[in-house]
Parts: structure tokens; C-alpha cells; sequence
């Protein structure tokens, strides 16, 4: 084992001890090996460090660290102080080609599979920040010269009666850039200030950290401040590079770092581009979801499997102030743990809008578990996509967020338990064979079938593909959950409580009955009889109401008045629990007596193969009774409970 430091009063021709440093992270991530410690010392390093060697395995990895109680940045950024006068409050710099190297972001345009807006290639991978605030893109010159209240963004697709996007201050602060051959010139308004005086940076890399070569595996990044990359839209039929990322690895910890201002994803633990590059936008030949099907098959062609991609660790992060997303993947996320991380302030700039955006957005997310995070304020929280099998949605806080969580086309067995659901909007239910279990939901949910595109499944705790089949929505285990009616619907699929899934079969005899009854067509009859669902023992306030044949349920029309609150970096939640609520009589729900979901035929068990037993809390404390709802110990009346 070697330590290597890095300062920035060293020499990239030292030999890295601790009395003579490296001056870049990037010279020991040439030559680290397995085993090998990195530690970088106070200061602001403006480098992509690409990691040449990655480690054998969980115990000889290569660890990347910020020194003990030492401030270390690395930025995708460069600070420009050339700006010169150019009319009114804009400033310009002009700036020759060799300055941006292989990767100029004020020519790369933003697109791809799935981005929507905007759809004239107006808008670049590059950014202007002053004092850490980024500015917005204009389309021309006389935008920037004369900026003007503006409205960002399109309307969202799921939104019956959207509001306008207007950021009043923010949109005044605009740049504009034009390139040449030899220069490209950027013109921003710095609405009065000199940029000279100021700390006013561009962003010119794609990324921070992240290996350039797949198969870097077992490496850990620790303790950092990232920020200002100008990484590009990552679909999940494209290469997805982020400002941090693992391309297409195995074995990485990430944790304890600042993530923030990626003009698109804030760390990446997704695919690589051989299995596919934005092939619909570039040839309009097949659509986007027939190519992300053929990824699934490519990347098991190129040995996609636990043994070889994923198993990632991403823990204690703050991230935040992302364009798209704060956490992406496709492939390269199975059997990856997402625990304890802040995520906010996630794609609600609104410069663009694209189907690929929300706080952490995962396809293909088999056995991951994503455990105790607090994200708020996204346009989405969490988005789960394609093959959530085995996946674990446990005790995270999402609030303010424009959505929650959406689940879509996949078919279980996947579980979202002891979370708080705390958005006017808390759910998209765009799949099938979920368990619903130990909630606080305090706002709409909508349920939708998806009966034109048949996405893969899997055999348990594998990549192996057992087969593909349609969304007919249902097939779903809701149990011991407190619903709250809320004052806004959301879309006219939109409910509250669980009174959505009445007409469908209570168990699986039913509905295997009613199949049969049809007759000995084959899959049509199946289109004809909705899914059964397994509904009991959740509570109904303010009017939330039940699904008309669950046989132990509380309602109650009293508004429970819940509320959370930020007090000294603290978040409280405040909640009226009526009494009779307590005594409702519940019972122990565990992987026997879950069942299957009728597609994959899988058990809803832990990623190693043991069975789950539902009877902690939000806390992760064992529960002394089963209750309703997230906390063990809610008592009748005022609760106030922090929960972050």
C-alpha cells in the first residue's frame, strides 16, 4: 500500500509523500494502484481526474480522500478574469480554441433520446457563474443586452392546469456565446457588477471525477466539494457521463462529498456508450424504448451481471443545484445501496425538460436499495424505470417536490416502505406487483396500465432476462399505510386513499377464475380482467377513502393538519392522530405471506436471498406493535417527531 498527497504548493514531479506532494489529483490517479490512498489537501483543484487503475476488490481498493478537517473543491470550472466592457451591464471574454482542448461545451448543444425541451439545439452544455450562481442561456446577443422577466421550461406532460415557470430575479442573469474557428466569445449581464471583481467561472470540462476507460473498479471518493461540470443530457439509450461517476464499474463508495451545479447529473453510476448513443434522435430509425430494449440484451452481451457491474455504495452526500438529476443510471446501478444523502434543488431551473429528470432517476435499478435520503424541492424525487425488480424504496423523506416517486413499467416484486410521502403529489403508479407498505402518503396518486410497451423481467437477484410482458397495472400489496386527503388533484387518474383499485379482484383465485370463466383464448382474456391487489389494514384521514373490499381499515374525515418544518438545519414533522386510529388492529406482514406478483412469480425478499420481515419503523427501530404508518411510538393527538 502507498499514501499519495497531493497540495497545491506541490510538484507534479515529486514523488507524492506527504513532505513532497503531487500538485494535481489528477498525476496520482495515474499512477494509484490497488490498495493505494490518495489524500488531497486543502485548496481548489480545476481538473478532470480520471482514475487509470481501479482496485482487486472490496479490501485492496483505491481511495480518493480529502485530508482530515481540510476544504478540498474540484471543479469542472475555470475562473475568468479577462472580461472586458461590452454595452450596458454585459461583459465579454474572448477565449481562443486551445483554452477549451478536446471539449468545448459552448459548441456542444444539449439533446438526445428523450429530451424534449428545447428542440432548436439552442442550448449548450457550458455555464457562467458568478459567485456560485449560475447564470441563463440566452438565444442571442440582444437577449443579453436587454434580458427581460422570462418564462423557462415546458409545461409538464402530467400536469392538467400547469403554472408558468418564471424565475422574476434569476432569469436577468444571461450569457450568450458565439464560437469560431479560432475564439468562442461569451457575453453575460452581470446586472451592474464587475466580473472582474467577482468570482466569475465558467464551466469547460464534462467532468470532475470519472474514469474514462470502463472497468475501474473498486474505488472510493471521499470527503469532497465537486462542482461545475458541463456533463451532457444522459438518457438511458446514451453514454452517461456525470459530473462523478463510475463508467460502467464496480465495487465504488462514494460518500460524504458536496455535489452540485452539474449542468446535467450530479453523480453517474449508469451505461456506457456500446450498447447504444442517442440512436433514435441521431437516426429516427427505431423509437427510443425498441433501442433501450436492445441495451438490455448488448450490455448482457458484454458481461452486464452482479459479478461485474454495480454493487455501488453512495452514502452521506449532499447534492444539489443539478440540471437534470442528482443520481443516474441505466445498467450500471444493479444491486447499488443510496443511502443517507441530501438531494435537492434538482432540474427546477427549468432551461430544458426532457422525460429523463427527477432527484435520483435509475433504470434497470435490480436490488437497489434506496434507504433514508432526504430529497426535496425536485421537479421529481425519486423515478424508477424499467426493471425495479427486488428494488427498495425504505424510510427517505421526500417533500416539496413537484412528485415523489414514480415507478413505470416494471413488474415487480419491488417495495416502498416506511417512507414519508409528504408533496401535494406523492405517486405515479405506472407499473405493477408493488408492496405499499407503512406509509404517511399526504398527497394525489395516479395508476395508469402501459398495454403498448412489454419490458423485460428478470430471474431473482440476476441481470438474466426471464422474459418481457406489458403493464396492466395492479397486482399490488398496500398494507398498513396512513392516507391524507390533500386540496389539489393533480391529474383525472388522480385519487386518494385507495379507492382507485375498486373492481379489481381480491386475490389471485378470483381473478384466475374469472380468466378462466372466458373462455381458452390466450392473451386477450388477460387484458379483459384487472389485476387482483391485496389491500388491508391502512388508515384514511380527511377523507381519504378505502378500497371497497378491504376488510380492516380506520377512516376518519378529520383533517390530521400535517405539517414539516425546517427549525436550525433540523426537519420536524407535526401530525393529529386520533385515537380509535391506535386501536386499529393490525398484524405482521413478511415475505410468505406477500406472495408473488403473478408476472415474475418472485419472492419480495432482501438482495440476498432472506426473507423481510416488515416490523421496523422509519427510524429503523424494531417495532414493539405493529402500527399504522411509519413511526412505532405515535401517540393520540399532537405528535411532533423529527425526522431529519
Amino acid at each position: 500500500m502507498t499514501e499519495y498527497h497531493v497540495a497545491k504548493y506541490g510538484n507534479d514531479s515529486a514523488k507524492g509523500t506527504k513532505d513532497h506532494p503531487f500538485l494535481t489529483i489528477s498525476r496520482a490517479a495515474a499512477i494509484a494502484e490497488a490498495s493505494d490512498r490518495v489524500v488531497v489537501h486543502e485548496g481548489e483543484y480545476r481538473e478532470w481526474v480520471s482514475p487509470a487503475n481501479g482496485g482487486r476488490n472490496d479490501a485492496e481498493r483505491i481511495t480518493y480522500e480529502a485530508a482530515e478537517g481540510e476544504h478540498v473543491i474540484i471543479k469542472g470550472s475555470e475562473r475568468i478574469t479577462n472580461w472586458e466592457p461590452d454595452e450596458g451591464n454585459v461583459w465579454k471574454a474572448v477565449l481562443p480554441e486551445a483554452f477549451f482542448g478536446e471539449y468545448n461545451p459552448y459548441r456542444e448543444t444539449l439533446g438526445g433520446d428523450w429530451f424534449i425541451y428545447p428542440d432548436d439545439n439552442s442550448l449548450h452544455a457550458g455555464d457562467v457563474y458568478m459567485n456560485g450562481k449560475s447564470f441563463y442561456e440566452a438565444k442571442s446577443l440582444e437577449e443579453v443586452r436587454h434580458p427581460q422577466i422570462r418564462e423557462y421550461g415546458v409545461n409538464p406532460p402530467w400536469t392538467e392546469h400547469p403554472e408558468p415557470l418564471l424565475h422574476p430575479e434569476d432569469t436577468l442573469y444571461q450569457w450568450y456565446a458565439r464560437a469560431d474557428s479560432e475564439h468562442t466569445t461569451i457575453y453575460a449581464n452581470f446586472q451592474g457588477k464587475n466580473p472582474n471583481e467577482q468570482l466569475t467561472e465558467i464551466n469547460v470540462r464534462k467532468c470532475c471525477f470519472y474514469p474514462k476507460k470502463t472497468g475501474r473498479n473498486y474505488i472510493t471518493v471521499r470527503g469532497f466539494e465537486i462542482a461545475q461540470a458541463a456533463c451532457p443530457w444522459t438518457p438511458p439509450t446514451a453514454d452517461q457521463p456525470g459530473m462523478v461517476g463510475t463508467n460502467w464499474s464496480r465495487g465504488w463508495i462514494i460518500e460524504d462529498n458536496i455535489i452540485h451545479d452539474a449542468k446535467c447529473s450530479g453523480i453517474s453510476i449508469g451505461k456506457e456508450e456500446s450498447t447504444g448513443h442517442n440512436l433514435c434522435t441521431r437516426t429516427h430509425r427505431k423509437p427510443g424504448y425498441q433501442y433501450q430494449m436492445e441495451a438490455v440484451f448488448s450490455g448482457l452481451r458484454i458481461g452486464w451481471s452482479k459479478g461485474t457491474i454495480g454493487s455501488h455504495i453512495i452514502r452521506n452526500n449532499t447534492i444539489y443545484d443539478c440540471g437534470q438529476n442528482g443520481i443516474v443510471g441505466h445498467m450500471g446501478c444493479v444491486f447499488s445501496t443510496i443511502s443517507d444523502n441530501h438531494i435537492y434543488n434538482i432540474a427546477v431551473k427549468h432551461e430544458y425538460f426532457g422525460y429523463e429528470i427527477a432527484g435520483i432517476k435509475l433504470h434497470a435499478a435490480i436490488d437497489v436499495q434506496i434507504i433514508h435520503n432526504h430529497i426535496h424541492n425536485c421537479t421529481l424525487g425519486t423515478w424508477l424505470d424499467w426493471q425495479a425488480q427486488g428494488t427498495r424504496v425504505s424510510r427517505n423523506l421526500y417533500r416539496e417536490n413537484d412528485r415523489d416517486l414514480m415507478v413505470e413499467v416494471t413488474h415487480g416484486p419491488y417495495m416502498i416502505d416506511n417512507n414519508i410521502f409528504a408533496s401535494e403529489y406523492n405517486f405515479d403508479n405506472v407499473a405493477q406487483g408493488g408492496a405499499y407498505i407503512q406509509n404517511l402518503c399526504c398527497g394525489s396518486m395516479r395508476r395508469v396500465p402501459v398495454m403498448d410497451r412489454s419490458t423485460p423481467y428478470h430471474f431473482p437477484h440476476t441481470t438474466e432476462v426471464a422474459g418481457t410482458a406489458l403493464v396492466y397495472s395492479g397486482d399490488d400489496r398496500i398494507y398498513q399505510n396512513i392516507f391524507v386527503k390533500g386540496c389539489r388533484t393533480h391529474t383525472e387518474q388522480s385519487m386518494y386513499g385507495t379507492e382507485g383499485y375498486n373492481g379489481h379482484p381480491a386475490s389471485m383465485e378470483e381473478y384466475s377464475g374469472k380468466v378462466a370463466s372466458l373462455g381458452n383464448e390466450d392473451h386477450e382474456q388477460f387484458e379483459k380482467v384487472p389485476q387482483p391487489v391485496y389491500v388491508n389494514e391502512n388508515a384514511y384521514l380527511n377523507g381519504a377513502a378505502p378500497f371497497e373490499r378491504e376488510e380492516v381499515c380506520y377512516t376518519d374525515n378529520t383533517n390530521p393538519d400535517v405539517t414539516l418544518t425546517a427549525e436550525d438545519g433540523k426537519v420536524y414533522l407535526k401530525i393529529k392522530i386520533p385515537e380509535e386510529m391506535l386501536k386499529l388492529k393490525t398484524s405482521v406482514y413478511h415475505t410468505n405471506r406477500l406472495g408473488t406478483p403473478r408476472i415474475t412469480e418472485a419472492l419480495y425478499e432482501n438482495p440476498d436471498g432472506s426473507p423481510v420481515t416488515c416490523n421496523t419503523d422509519y427510524f429503523g427501530n424494531i417495532r414493539e406493535r405493529i402500527t399504522t404508518g411509519p413511526f412505532a411510538k405515535l401517540k393520540s393527538g399532537y405528535n411532533k417527531i423529527r425526522v431529519w
